[in-house]
């Protein structure tokens, strides 16, 4: 009975495993009518499946679990984190190699954000990366223009509300500040370092305390550095240091 049980999964996470989408995403391709088992279409996420379930997405057949892989990006600007883009803006999947599997990305980096983006051909595992209770920090290297003010970075530490949203504790520090004479004000690179990383939020933080970001980049996520990979190329990380990395994540899946 007990080796029964370990075959079967929610719907939702065995779309996730085969690297379609993440399980969020798989629950709204299910209650759009997309996902059908055994030949009904489902109506409910609420779906328990087990291998000999003959599921389809989009009319094709799931895809038979892969191996778990995670890859590092180095997004440039001008394209979108999606896999679509409803103004028919260039996405970071329309650009990358040929022989990488279907992936989805751990987070986004917008439109104007560069630097490290991790993808991963299992969904679940880039919702386990997301979590800020996974207790990963996210660096960035930032250039803002404007007066900085090293009390109001420091004051970061205890968080912000901005419009309403509050951000938990950021940490900021000045790299370095060359004046810049075409400009007429200060260009300064900050070293910001997140655990939570909302919706543009080193954007909407350095606004809130005077500060206009020109360039974001990401530079690590959690263990993981962008170092010396040029812009637009990807490696992927080797099983070893993914299962040392990312331990409790195969540990749990067991």
């Amino acid at each position: 009975m007990d080796k029964e049980i370990q075959k079967t999964e929610r719907i939702a996470k065995r779309i996730a495993r085969a690297g379609l989408c993440s399980r969020r995403e798989a629950e709204r391709w299910i209650n759009d009518g997309r996902v059908v088992v055994n030949g009904e279409k489902l109506q409910t996420p609420a779906c328990v499946v087990s291998d000999a379930d003959d599921i389809r997405v989009d009319g094709k057949p799931l895809p038979g679990k892969e191996e778990t892989k995670l890859f590092l990006y180095h997004k440039p600007v001008g394209l979108v984190t999606s896999h679509k883009d409803e103004k028919g803006r260039d996405t970071v999947f329309d650009h990358l190699p040929d022989y990488m599997p279907r992936v989805v990305s751990i987070g986004r980096l917008d439109l104007n954000t560069e630097g490290l983006l991790m993808m991963t051909n299992d969904g679940e595992l880039s919702r386990y990366l997301e979590l800020p209770t996974t207790g990963w920090r996210r660096k960035y290297r930032v250039r803002v223009h404007g007066h900085v003010n090293a009390k109001k970075l420091a004051k970061l530490k205890d968080g912000i509300t901005v419009d309403g949203v509050r951000y938990k504790s950021i940490e900021a520090t000045i790299e370095e500040t060359r004046d810049m004479e075409k400009l007429g004000r200060a260009n300064t690179w900050l070293n910001i370092t997140l655990r939570e990383g909302k919706n543009r939020e080193i954007r909407k933080v350095m606004e809130a305390i005077n500060l206009q970001v020109s360039r974001l980049i990401r530079v690590s996520y959690g263990p993981f550095q962008l170092g010396n990979l040029r812009t637009g190329a990807v490696s992927e990380v080797s099983q070893k240091v993914l299962h040392d990395q990312v331990g409790g994540f195969f540990k749990a899946r067991k």
